[in-house]
């Protein structure tokens, strides 16, 4: 599907392009519409890009208590390969 946004709108507004791809990705991620991922893509930037533009506006990256329970099992198992200290310091 193709969105054809008018000259006239994005004047009014104020943005280009590229800039109103910016403005629809955080309005769909800030709903929960789309993850970060594909808003980056829609507004053609990098992941890193993207939560860059929303940390400077307060947007917040949306973290659920699963994510967080799957970070802290992948940190854990990075853990019990990772050498102790003590046989880094020999």
């Amino acid at each position: 599907m193709s969105l054809i946004i008018p000259d006239d709108l994005l004047s009014a507004a104020k943005l280009s392009e590229q800039a109103m791809a910016v403005e629809v990705a955080i309005l769909l991620y800030q709903q929960n519409r789309v993850s970060l991922g594909k808003a980056a893509r829609f507004a053609k930037l990098d992941r890193c890009a993207l939560q860059q533009i929303m940390a400077l506006r307060g947007v917040p990256i949306n973290y659920d208590v699963h994510e967080f329970e799957a970070d802290l099992a992948t940190l854990r198992e990075l853990r019990k390969q990772w050498p102790s200290s003590a046989t880094l310091h020999r």
